[in-house]
């Protein structure tokens, strides 16, 4: 089922929540709303659920307008960060209950709770009580339970924040072949970047009510629509910068090609570049050193580089292969290069 939200808004006395918000989702889409905590996007989510009230605007599920529609009549799964399981059945049961509200059969309750245990991944845990199990397998049975009832729309407000680091992983890629295996249209909230980029078909970052930019995660990261998604999405290095006579920016005695989304007059500013878009070398006599190394931060497989830029003391940072870092042990002078042919310029 499509989704479809236009001209959303929402205020809370004063604050603005969503300010002319417009977001659509096509059918067995997975859409990310990625931002910072009071950015409005679980607003959104509780609004298209129907368990907050919009001020103005539409909402449409495939075609029809729901507002005003109980939230409990708009058949929509939720997943919320707390698993919200009830602790005294056994996760079979948890998995049957919207299905037992909606007076289906005890056969096709048993048989489709059954169905979901395997897709995700817990065959051997459904006569347990749902407290007996790990956060992860905790946040599987709330996915199932969500999905048992055949939803128009998943919905799942950070369902993965309170694990850890590795389960959060592992059960982040779980609901993106769950999601695609069953095709629902799903909505996703989070404030973590990396989790955004890897589970969703497109990413819309937020930022005071507002959706700057819904794109797939390439474009978002490599092609941001402004400089509040460009820094908000990843780590940037801001680069002293001068724009030209010829129309691009003068970084550190190179020149850059520029992007001038936001209609900037000022002629100079600092130019967002991200740590892999810059290259260190070894000195030569055509090219002297620019930079000292000055730290670096083991990443797995990529080490981030800090160097110190000569002229100014301004600080970078460059991101390699772990394997090349050993050539640029700290206090070795190197020369950096710009390797972006398109940045941005925040004046």
């Amino acid at each position: 089922m499509s989704v479809n939200l236009q001209g959303v808004t929402k205020t809370y006395g004063t604050v603005v929540a969503l300010n002319n918000f417009n977001l659509d989702i096509a059918p067995g889409e997975l859409v990310a709303l990625l931002g910072p905590s009071g950015c409005g996007k679980t607003t959104a989510l509780r609004i298209l659920a129907g368990l907050d009230t919009q001020h103005s605007g539409q909402i449409l599920v495939d075609g029809k307008d729901i507002v005003g529609v109980p939230a409990n009549k708009r058949n929509m799964g939720m997943v919320f960060q707390a698993y919200s399981l009830f602790p005294t059945m056994t996760v079979l049961e948890n998995i049957a209950y919207g299905m037992r509200v909606r007076h289906i059969s005890k056969e096709k309750q048993v048989a489709r709770a059954n169905e979901l245990l395997e897709l995700v991944g817990l065959q051997e845990t459904g006569k347990r009580l749902s407290h007996q199990l790990s956060g992860g397998q905790q946040q599987r049975v709330a996915l199932a339970r969500a999905l048992a009832i055949e939803p128009s729309v998943l919905l799942l407000d950070e369902p993965l924040s309170a694990l850890d680091a590795q389960v959060r992983t592992q059960l982040r890629d779980e609901i993106k072949r769950i999601q695609t295996e069953v095709g629902t249209t799903t909505l996703f909230v989070t404030h973590d970047q990396e989790e955004a980029m890897a589970i969703a078909d497109r990413v819309g970052v937020m930022r005071h009510g507002v959706l700057e930019q819904c794109a797939s995660p390439q474009a978002v990261y490599l092609n941001p629509i402004n400089v509040s998604v460009a820094k908000f999405v990843g780590a940037m290095n801001l680069l002293p910068a001068v724009v030209t006579t010829n129309n691009e920016l003068e970084i550190y005695g190179q020149s850059v090609g520029w992007r001038n989304p936001d209609g900037l007059t000022a002629r100079s500013g600092r130019a967002l570049v991200r740590p892999e878009q810059l290259l260190l070398g070894s000195p030569t006599t055509d090219r002297p050193a620019n930079a000292i190394v000055t730290n670096q931060t083991f990443l797995g497989p990529l080490t981030r580089i800090s160097a110190k830029v000569m002229s100014d003391g301004n600080t970078l940072h460059v991101e390699m292969p772990s394997i090349e870092a050993s050539d640029y042990p700290i206090g070795k002078n190197v020369v950096v290069t710009i390797q972006a042919t398109s940045v941005l310029l925040d004046a």
